[in-house]
């Protein structure tokens, strides 16, 4: 398994399980083509190297070039790195995490979507072991001196600034910015401390679903229709007929976690149905479970009544 399936049976996994063996676990967000990856995980091989990158296209090329040199001590997560940390680390398992040159979203109104913020920082801190570190490399100065200023802030980390290792300039961004003579930042923060809030994995649900009595409706119109949710939101994005009822692709935001999922409002054999299509095998999420109940406010301002809950 060189693919993590997010659809694990627990939240967090041992290393051992995820792996086969033990050894020090590092973290690497953004691993691209996995160029970077690879070499790591060849140089050392005692490592087990946990990637984690958002680009489905990426994933697929670091995952040929890893079954191309045949290493085995790498695991591969596509979804975003918080998210990977949050629910694939066991507390206190991580020894080092890398970051090559992260999006740096440069317009001030984009600053809240950079990785390396204060909050980022803080739950990170339960994830390293005593000792362990983050290293950053990037091109872009501005995020570089936001970054040391909001690990700074927590108090729970010694900051280095140093140059960057060779073999984090040999990334694809770096060898292309090396070629435009950008000029390199590169800082190591160490654990110190640790956050006392707690970080526990998401928690997830066998089902999300509610079945209604009444007649199922003519039309469906929630197109656009945007939910605010304890979690996070919802948006309704379009709806389509079927032959047994209504589909409804909708998107869900939560912490760490984004979802565009299928839910049905169909016509069953004890009333009508609203939940979650198993198309695509999302993940039911407290969020998942506010936008069908969203869905089913909805049907009950038809008229329906809900004669059995599980949202």
């Amino acid at each position: 398994m060189l693919v993590v399936p997010a659809r694990l049976h627990r939240w967090p996994p041992e290393v051992q399980d995820l792996f086969g063996r033990k050894g020090p676990l590092v973290l690497e967000i953004g691993f691209g083509d996995g160029r970077f990856t690879a070499e790591l995980a060849r140089s050392r091989p005692d490592w087990l190297v946990l990637g984690a990158e958002v680009s489905a296209a990426s994933v697929l090329r670091a995952l040929r070039r890893m079954r191309r040199e045949g290493l085995t001590n790498v695991r591969l997560y596509h979804g975003q790195g918080p998210f990977a940390l949050r629910n694939l680390v066991p507390p206190g398992a991580l020894d080092q995490v890398i970051v090559n040159f992260p999006d740096p979203w440069p317009k001030k109104r984009h600053q809240e979507r950079r990785l390396l913020r204060e909050a980022f920082f803080r739950r990170l801190s339960t994830r390293l072991k005593p000792g362990g570190s983050l290293l950053l490399t990037t091109d872009h100065e501005a995020y570089f001196r936001f970054a040391l200023e909001e690990a700074e802030r927590t108090g729970l980390y010694r900051i280095e600034v140093r140059p960057p290792p060779e073999a984090h300039l040999r990334t694809k961004y770096a060898l292309k910015w090396k070629e435009a003579g950008r000029t390199f930042f590169h800082a190591v923060f160490t654990k110190l401390g640790e956050d006392p809030a707690p970080w526990p994995p998401l928690r997830r649900y066998d089902v999300a679903h509610a079945l209604l009595s009444g007649e199922l409706p003519q039309d469906l119109a929630l197109e656009k229709t945007a939910v605010r949710l304890k979690e996070g939101v919802a948006v309704f994005l379009e709806v389509a007929r079927g032959k047994e009822g209504f589909y409804v692709l909708t998107h869900v935001e939560e912490e760490d976690l984004t979802q565009d999922l299928l839910l049905e409002v169909r016509k069953s054999a004890r009333g009508v149905y609203a939940g979650v299509s198993r198309f695509g095998s999302p993940l039911i999420t407290e969020a998942v479970k506010g936008a069908v109940r969203a869905l089913v406010d909805r049907l009950k301002a038809r008229g329906l009544e809900v004669v059995q809950d599980h949202t």
